[in-house]
């Protein structure tokens, strides 16, 4: 064996892949197509491996298979409020929002957005400080910095 063994995400598109590709490029400013399996120029990709902030990924474009289901997500962490906005809006627009940075695409993946601010609230050394902002997080749909924090 020559080449160590990697893991990635595998993901079944049942016939839209190559419009969640477009819509993540467009989406995470890390984004890369590594390879793609398109048996025909004149229809979609069959299959491509691709990154989102270097996670790898390979999609398969076929109808058909299990809908995504909440059970796993794809956790992002940022750093700020103005890109927890940003990520938040463009998931959300056509898919829909959940609990405590959870939303789904458009496509019934599921996402976590969570900057990464978020753990000197929760993780906060002052007991009553720390369950505040977990009390507060509970009723949060898209995570709101300066909300973990009393005033």
């Amino acid at each position: 064996m020559t080449k160590p063994t990697a893991l990635k995400t595998f993901i079944w598109f049942p016939g839209n892949m190559d419009y969640a590709l477009a819509f993540y490029e467009a989406t995470f400013t890390d984004f890369k197509i590594h390879s793609e399996n398109r048996p025909d120029p004149a229809k979609p990709r069959f299959t491509a491996d691709f990154s989102i902030y270097g996670h790898n990924f390979i999609g398969m474009n076929w109808p058909g298979g299990d809908a995504f289901t909440n059970a796993i997500s794809l956790s992002l962490n940022v750093d700020g409020q103005d890109e927890v906005d940003r990520l938040w809006d463009a998931i959300t627009a056509k898919g829909k929002p959940g609990q405590c940075g959870w939303c789904e695409d458009e496509f019934g993946l599921t996402w976590q957005v969570s900057p990464i601010q978020m753990r000197d609230h929760l993780e906060n050394p002052d007991r009553a400080k720390a369950e505040f902002a977990n009390n507060a997080l509970r009723k949060m749909t898209k995570i709101i910095i300066d909300d973990l924090y009393e005033k």
